[in-house]
């Protein structure tokens, strides 16, 4: 099997499996009668390792062969879902520690998964091509993760849904075995690199491609990760639909269809130099995203949240290029996913968090879904504000 390939597979599995366990979750949280709006709570507990390891993570990603660091981070992944084996799982903050080893794992899988791809392709284009792949099978996932995964977890006791995603996490790691380890960088040291994450990240935001960059996949992610926890209670109210049925899931996942589009079409619509111009697709995003939760027939409902996710995937592909490509080169490519991985989750946590008070504080799941298009809306006014100023002083 060729490297390219077991990567994609390696990521497959093991994101299906990051988007299943989320299902058995809110499963265990229903059955022990937990409102809605505590899955966001518990979404955050995800979101927390990324803030607090993003400066360790991205040298230890490029300190180590990358594929030996994908297997520790399926393992912690693994560690996390046992938990749910002996947990008292009417404990919010048991659930929230066993969701919290499992974004442990995923922090440290992050950086080598997008790390690697440079050294396995040949050129920006390769580089390209190959990004938009790996995030396209990643947004598969994802799909059949809620879709299929949200469906066995629906219908199976939360021990059966529970062991299918440890084997899932178990199968990413044996086909890691096919991926190449190429040496990482020895000489890194754990403490000097630590005290540099931040002078790396000033340079990163200094830099108006990598700035850009950062905040659009910031706020894409923000939106996306709130969208996923507001849409799965939205869904049941607006639609006349049982909280249980797998339908719940299969419609959530009409979403991620349109993110697979996107991604495949991404490279044709926005050229890489001008990879800004994917801003129109943001505004569009956020367009729709104020418009569907008033929406109470499934069809045309289903027809927007496809077209969210195609906007969305149109959106982030060309930053995703852009920030490996650029940021790889002033910083490493460890390092940047590891500082992307800290904006995103920042934005992710915070996102969630005003979700969860929002709704705590009685407003509709209608009004909080447009309430996070606004907040998304902030951040593609500066966008906008910061491509103006840079068309400005290129012209002068």
């Amino acid at each position: 099997m060729q490297p390219l390939q077991a990567l994609y597979f390696t990521q497959f599995l093991s994101a299906f499996a990051d988007n299943m366990i989320l299902f058995v979750i809110a499963n265990l949280l229903r059955e022990n009668g937990f409102s809605p709006a505590m899955l966001a709570l518990v979404s955050i507990s995800f979101f927390l390792p990324y803030i607090f390891l993003a400066p360790l993570v991205g040298p230890f990603a490029d300190k180590h062969p990358k594929s030996f660091v994908l297997v520790i981070g399926n393992l912690v992944k693994a560690i996390g879902v046992l938990l749910l084996f002996v947990i008292d799982h009417s404990s919010i903050l048991l659930l929230m520690l066993s969701y919290f080893t499992v974004g442990v794992g995923a922090v440290v899988y992050s950086p080598a998964k997008y790390g690697i791809l440079p050294e396995l392709t040949k050129g920006e284009d390769e580089l390209f091509r190959a990004n938009a792949r790996i995030e396209a099978y990643t947004i598969i996932a994802i799909l059949l993760g809620i879709g299929g995964g949200g469906a066995i977890a629906s219908i199976a006791s939360p021990l059966i849904s529970s062991g299918m995603c440890l084997l899932l996490y178990l199968l990413s790691l044996a086909m890691t075995f096919f991926i190449p380890r190429l040496k990482g960088n020895a000489n890194i040291r754990y403490g000097t690199e630590i005290h540099r994450f931040f002078a790396d990240f000033r340079l990163l935001f200094q830099r108006p491609n990598t700035r850009f960059a950062l905040i659009g996949t910031g706020s894409f992610w923000m939106s996306s990760a709130v969208l996923r926890v507001a849409v799965l209670a939205w869904i049941p109210a607006a639609l006349s639909i049982d909280p249980q049925s797998f339908s719940v899931s299969l419609i959530l996942a009409t979403t991620s269809i349109g993110i697979i589009v996107g991604a495949f079409l991404a490279p044709r619509l926005i050229p890489l130099r001008q990879f800004t111009r994917s801003l129109a697709y943001g505004f569009g995003m956020f367009l729709i995203i104020v418009l569907f939760p008033w929406i109470h027939v499934t069809a045309i409902a289903i027809c927007f949240l496809l077209l969210v996710g195609f906007m969305g995937g149109v959106f982030i592909i060309p930053m995703n290029t852009v920030l490996q490509e650029e940021g790889g080169q002033l910083v490493g490519s460890g390092k940047t996913i590891a500082i992307q991985n800290f904006v995103e989750n920042a934005l992710m946590a915070a996102g969630s968090g005003i979700y969860y008070l929002i709704v705590y504080a009685g407003t509709s799941i209608s009004g909080a879904i447009v309430g996070q298009g606004l907040l998304l809306l902030l951040f593609l006014l500066y966008l906008g504000a910061l491509r103006k100023k840079e068309r400005s002083l290129s012209a002068s």
